[in-house]
This record gives structure tokens, sequence and C-alpha cells, in this order.
């Protein structure tokens, strides 16, 4: 029996365009917290590392805040982002079409991410693409997460997917490097979260979105 092929997706920034929301979910925080609110260009690099790496680049006193402060922010920024998680995030254009795809060519697909599992979860099922995937590995799924290519590897074999029958399609430094380190094909986003320019990050395909990308993926099959 052929070996099937697995394809990991990287989710904010890769499937769906959540900075407009996160970043609100950010900004409530700061108002509530009493700190100066940042703007979509602002933090949009910032996005993809999670509540407290963007409450940190946008808030220089971050550091010297104690323990308890960063948590009941992080808290209310996972509280609030959670109950308006698709107020304005969607999915990258092209990413129905070639999930679909996928699923006539009998790909397995699973979400490798760095966001919460349940979030991540909640995402996937609002927006109506959970059902095209055989798994989600979340930040707190496994003991490691991006860029430990464990993060890959494990979720490959839950999968029953071997390595060199598979390949990841990220947006960022974090997915590259995760991927390099487990020897798996890179697709990278072009203009995803992340502070270096594509060109800096390991990558062996480079795409703007979905439209076109069977292509790619055929020349593995």
């Amino acid at each position: 029996m052929k070996q099937k092929f697995t394809i990991l997706f990287d989710l904010d920034g890769t499937l769906v365009d959540t900075a407009p929301d996160l970043i609100r979910a950010h900004n409530h925080v700061m108002r509530k917290f009493g700190y100066p609110t940042k703007t979509l260009g602002e933090l949009k690099n910032a996005v993809g590392k999670g509540a407290k790496a963007m409450m940190a680049k946008a808030n220089g006193q971050w550091k010297w805040f104690d323990e308890k402060i960063q948590n009941d922010m992080t808290n209310e920024f996972l509280s609030y982002y959670g109950d308006n998680i698709l107020h304005e995030s969607k999915l990258i254009n092209g990413v129905k079409e070639f999930l679909n795809w996928c699923k006539k060519e009998n790909i397995s697909m699973a979400v490798c991410t760095n966001k919460t599992e349940h979030l991540a979860v909640d995402l996937l099922k609002k927006i109506g693409i959970y059902d095209y995937f055989e798994y989600v590995a979340g930040y707190n799924t496994f003991e490691y997460c991006k860029p430990d290519p464990r993060h890959l590897t494990t979720t490959i074999e839950i999968l029953d997917g071997e390595i060199n029958k598979s390949i990841m399609i990220g947006d960022s430094e974090t997915d590259a490097n995760a991927a390099k380190a487990a020897e798996i094909p890179v697709i990278l986003l072009k203009y995803g979260y992340t502070e270096k320019h594509s060109n800096e990050i390991y990558h062996n395909h480079l795409i703007k979105d979905f439209v076109g990308i069977e292509k790619i993926i055929t020349q593995y099959l």
C-alpha cells in the first residue's frame, strides 16, 4: 500500500489571517490595564508569537511587571480573544480550494500551531475548516512546541506518516526552523507574521497565498 503524504500547516498567518482579532484583544487588555494601544502595523510581526510576546513587544515596561500582573494580563487577553475569535479573521486566499484538493488526493493534513490548542480548534471550527484535519497540535498539546522539531515529528507519527513523505506550510521563522530541524521541506508564505523578510528565512518554496500551490505539492507525491 502506498504511504499517504502528510501536510502540516501553521495556523495564524498561514491558514487564517488572524492579526486583526489578535490586535483587538491586545488593545482591549492595554486599555483595561491603563497602557497605550498599538496599531496592526506596529504589532503584526509579533502576533504569531503568543499573547505574552505580543504584549512584551508593545509595552517596554512588561519585563518589570511582576508575574501576577503578567498572568492577569495574559488571562484577560485569552478570555477576550476566545470570546471574539472570529470578528475580523478570514481565510487566506485559496485555502478552502487547496484543502478540498488535498482531500481528493488522499493527503493527510494536520495543524501544528503555537496557539493554545482549544483556541486553535475553536477557530478552525468557527471558520469552517476543522473537519479537513486529522489532528490539531497546539502550543500546549505536547511538552514542547515550535521551533522544537518534535512538535512536527510527533504529529506525523500520530498520523502514521513518514518524515520523508511530509511537508510544512508556514509563514514564520519559527515554522521554518522547526521544519528544517525535522528535515521536512518548507513552503513559506511571503507576507507572514514575522520580523524577518521572507528571503532571510529558510524555505524550499515561497508563495503569496494558496492559489496554484497544488503544482508544488504534486512534485512531492
